[in-house]
């Protein structure tokens, strides 16, 4: 069946009986009562107007002793039908046992009228049944609209958060004077070394596409823990000393508490959960050796495993106010040799494969 139930002008109630009679009778209460009755004299038959209708009924009225198959059978299929299951079914029958009421209750049906029935109570039964069936499907359609609502302001939301921290993570890199390229290489190169990863077994699992577009969105917040580093540490053209160097590698977990703070009371998403993930961790290093917590290995989330490649190649290729950029072939040379030290060399393998599709590169 492949109708769905929709609000009509004229509402059809669907009367299955085996007796002509009783279906004459039925037609006849519907007809004065407003409504439109489609009649069928077997399941079959009723099964047939259902597929060939423009609209579904909006109550079925069954016997339930008929030739074939018995109106507890139709009752059942129509339940398990996705498109039919929420339509109210009324049995009217001479079968009136505390059994045959139990049996029809449990498969679905809401109501029973006992034969012989009475126009006065047939009238009632639909007309409260039509009542409450209208009201539901109301209520689903007030309940979609809404969640439409809610969807559209979520999906707002999360542009506007997305658009205040790209607005941050610039402010980082204007405050260190490094061109804005840094930050637009760090967001594209990361989704290109997701995507080649994406294709290696080892990674297709946890590398979704989900996975790449989140990752795309929020590697550019990784430093945005540097705007809370004062001026003459984060400028200074000097090797740091010390504590310069330690207030200097408190920028990863001052990032990641400023993420927390700026979206305290707010439901977290994937783009959150990975921007907090990556500007706390993409300077863990394979082998232990990082900061600020010492995560080794796989303890150290992919997001951020995939931004410290990713940071490392564009910062060693870049020139910036205190250093020349690295020449691409010493780069290399480099990021090969610090797998499984620095790297996680699974990752490195990869992006040694596509690495010439990164952005910042200059290739000879």
């Amino acid at each position: 069946m492949n109708k769905t139930s929709q609000n009509n002008s004229e509402i059809s109630i669907l009367v299955v009986d085996d007796v002509e009679v009783n279906l004459i009778i039925l037609e006849e209460i519907i007809k004065n009562m407003g409504y439109q009755a489609l009649l069928a004299q077997s399941v079959k038959e009723a099964l047939q107007i259902i597929e060939d209708s423009a609209t579904l009924p909006k109550v079925i009225l069954s016997d339930i002793s008929m030739p074939e198959i018995d109106g507890f059978t139709f009752c059942s299929m129509l339940k398990k039908d996705p498109y039919t299951k929420e339509i109210p079914i009324i049995f009217i029958s001479a079968m009136d046992t505390a059994s045959d009421l139990s049996k029809g209750f449990a498969l679905g049906a809401v109501d029973y009228i006992p034969k012989p029935f009475e126009q006065t109570e047939v009238e009632m039964r639909i007309s409260t049944h039509l009542k409450i069936y209208t009201m539901q499907r109301d209520l689903e359609e007030n309940n979609r609209q809404l969640n439409l609502v809610v969807a559209r302001q979520m999906e707002k939301l999360r542009i506007e958060q997305k658009n205040i921290m790209t607005a941050l993570a610039r402010l980082v890199e204007s405050r260190e004077n490094v061109s804005g390229t840094h930050y637009k290489n760090i967001l594209y190169n990361s989704r290109i070394l997701a995507e080649g990863m994406q294709l290696s077994p080892k990674f297709e699992d946890e590398v979704t596409d989900d996975f790449i577009d989140t990752i795309e969105s929020s590697a550019g917040l990784h430093d945005i823990g540097k705007l809370m580093i004062p001026d003459h540490i984060l400028l200074k053209n000097a090797p740091l000393n010390d504590e310069e160097r330690r207030i200097m590698c408190s920028h990863a977990e001052l990032g990641a508490k400023t993420l927390n703070d700026i979206y305290e009371g707010v439901e977290k998403n994937d783009f959150i959960e990975m921007a907090i993930d990556i500007a706390w961790y993409h300077h863990e290093c394979w082998d232990g050796s990082g900061y600020p917590k010492g995560l080794k290995g796989n303890e150290i989330p992919l997001s951020a495993r995939i931004v410290k490649v990713v940071d490392v190649f564009d910062a060693m290729i870049s020139e910036r106010r205190y250093k020349k950029p690295i020449s691409l072939e010493q780069t290399l040379a480099y990021m090969q040799e610090k797998a499984g030290t620095i790297f996680d060399p699974d990752i490195i393998r990869v992006f040694l494969r596509i690495y010439r599709n990164f952005k910042g590169i200059h290739l000879e």
